[in-house]
């Protein structure tokens, strides 16, 4: 049986075999299946044998003189199918000792239908000189493959020790390749590329539509039509994207080189990314350990300074900010663990961390990043006295709104008043988190918020635990309540329009979908359950910030 193992690429073809001085001075002449002269030469075998099956494997070029053949044709012709089904390379005969000019035509019939070459040698050679050559190109392709593998584990180790970017990883594969290389993410869109010489735009002109088209059996596969050998990038199950060598014109199979590079590149990326994510994930987890140390005065201010400064990220003599993001699908919360957080909210607090570590990256500030409730990142910024406050927060901020796009609307960023030192630390973040708390609920407004943005309604959520305020709602608006629990009326929502119209009756009776006089029939119920009189400026002002307070003590 032949081996089921595919013929090394390396391994010469029968064409380049016959182009050796060895072999051209017996003066070769392919005189049966030429089509088959592009198989490989795995090894050479001597027989004079005509059984052969258990001394092949496949891959052997066949040399004989012929002497030991039957005289039966169809047995010799059984012998060439036999030779093409155990997968041999081809048949070498020196002419002279048995056939004086050819092999018997039976048997260069059934090579021909069998796509296996048949060469003849018009001279007298010595097999051994043959064998010798052959088997020397063989091992000096395995050598250098050797050598060249060598060189590839040796170069992407470093690039994988190092840390390398993509970018990096990418020029190096190009350039060893010789031929230009991409690195595409799921849905077929360009990482990066180095086109080495070639034109960009022609490269990667129409990418993801040509990029769909080629759609690979096999993790590792080339595609002739496309001229594209392909790997699948990604480590632990979750792949990420596609790595393409773009080697026009090249035949299959891919030479073992590319692939081998094509392998070796992908596996770095993957391994630097998990590199990259393992490191943030630490360095995040430790920035959320010191954010709760501080809001829970878990360690003294000397030492969550000193495991800042181990990080990193020195805090002493520096101006501390306190800031918070808040999602705005999330209503108020106070500090805690992030464990009942939804798989869905836990992807969005990751990715807002993300887009604010990026930020903070990218305007070369410095800050403790790190989830400090369900719905919130904080962060403890630490500017430098070359630092302006204002213009670092804006350009935080902006930074943050560009890298989240289209979500740029769907979290708040509020910001506490700056310290001076370590210990008063705390009291800025938690100012942070009550501005975001109020923050949140607001539309619009500034790129960030203080606690002087948030205003009255922001007073109001700040205040929504105390007695006083809730008092103060049930005093204005407890009879109205009542009123429209007992009666399955809306007067409450009537008064709200009102106040927001600013107590223009007609205008609110638009705004209420109400004809007038239904409108105003409705005010004068308010008046009676209330006994207030709406004309009254005191009385509408008091009414309207009992409204709000009520929002801010249902909005919890």
């Amino acid at each position: 049986m032949p081996d089921e193992s595919p013929i090394h690429p390396g391994f010469p073809t029968v064409a380049e075999v016959l182009a050796l001085d060895a072999v051209k001075q017996g003066n070769p002449r392919v005189v049966a299946g030429a089509a088959g002269l592009d198989r490989r030469v795995r090894w050479v075998h001597v027989t004079e044998l005509t059984d052969v099956r258990e001394i092949l494997r496949g891959g052997e070029l066949v040399l004989s003189t012929a002497i030991a053949w039957p005289d039966d044709r169809e047995a010799l012709a059984k012998f060439v199918a036999e030779l093409a089904a155990l997968g041999a390379a081809g048949l070498v005969v020196e002419l002279g000792r048995r056939y004086p000019e050819a092999p018997p035509k039976p048997l260069l019939l059934a090579a021909e239908k069998h796509r296996l070459p048949v060469i003849t040698l018009g001279r007298d050679t010595r097999f051994v000189t043959i064998t010798e050559a052959v088997h020397a190109r063989i091992i000096d392709t395995q050598l250098a493959e050797l050598r060249s593998s060598e060189e590839v584990h040796q170069t992407f180790t470093e690039l994988a020790v190092e840390g390398a970017e993509p970018g990096e990883v990418v020029r190096q594969i190009a350039k060893m390749a010789e031929h230009p290389v991409v690195l595409e993410n799921l849905a077929h869109q360009v990482l990066v590329y180095d086109a080495i010489g070639a034109s960009a735009e022609a490269l990667l002109d129409g990418w993801e539509g040509r990029s769909r088209a080629v759609r690979p059996a096999s993790r590792t596969a080339y595609d002739e039509r496309s001229g594209w050998l392909t790997t699948v990038v990604g480590a632990r199950g979750q792949d990420w994207g596609r790595l393409v060598i773009v080697c026009d014109g090249v035949p299959a199979p891919a030479p073992t080189r590319l692939t081998m590079l094509a392998e070796r590149g992908a596996a770095t990326l993957a391994l630097n990314r998990l590199m990259q994510r393992d490191r943030e994930s630490l360095e995040r987890q430790t920035h959320r350990t010191l954010l709760a140390a501080i809001l829970n005065h878990d360690h003294s201010a000397a030492e969550v300074a000193l495991r800042a400064r181990a990080i990193g990220v020195g805090l002493d003599g520096k101006r501390l900010v306190g800031i918070v993001l808040r999602l705005k699908s999330a209503g108020a919360s106070q500090p805690s663990s992030i464990q009942g957080a939804t798989m869905e909210n836990q992807a969005r607090l990751r990715e807002l961390t993300d887009h604010a570590a990026a930020a903070i990256r990218e305007k070369r500030l410095s800050a403790l990043i790190g989830a400090v409730d369900d719905h919130s990142v904080g962060l403890l910024l630490a500017l430098g006295p070359q630092d302006r406050e204002d213009s670092a927060l804006g350009a935080f901020a902006a930074t943050v709104r560009k890298l989240a796009g289209p979500d740029a609307s769907e979290f708040a960023i509020a910001v506490g008043t700056s310290v001076g030192a370590v210990r008063d630390a705390r009291r800025s973040l938690l100012e942070a988190v009550q501005v975001a708390d109020a923050a949140v609920r607001q539309v619009g407004g500034p790129p960030y918020h203080r606690l002087v943005d948030v205003r009255l309604r922001g007073l109001l959520h700040l205040l929504r635990d105390d007695a006083r305020l809730q008092t103060y709602v049930e005093r204005e608006l407890g009879p109205l309540l009542a009123y429209d629990t007992e009666r399955g009326t809306n007067l409450v929502a009537m008064l709200g329009i009102y106040l927001d119209q600013g107590r223009n009756k007609s205008a609110a009776a638009d705004a209420a979908h109400l004809s007038r006089p239904s409108f105003y029939e409705r005010l004068h119920r308010i008046e009676r359950v209330l006994g207030v009189d709406l004309d009254s400026v005191e009385s509408c002002l008091s009414l309207h910030v009992a409204l709000l307070a009520l929002d801010a003590v249902r909005d919890r």
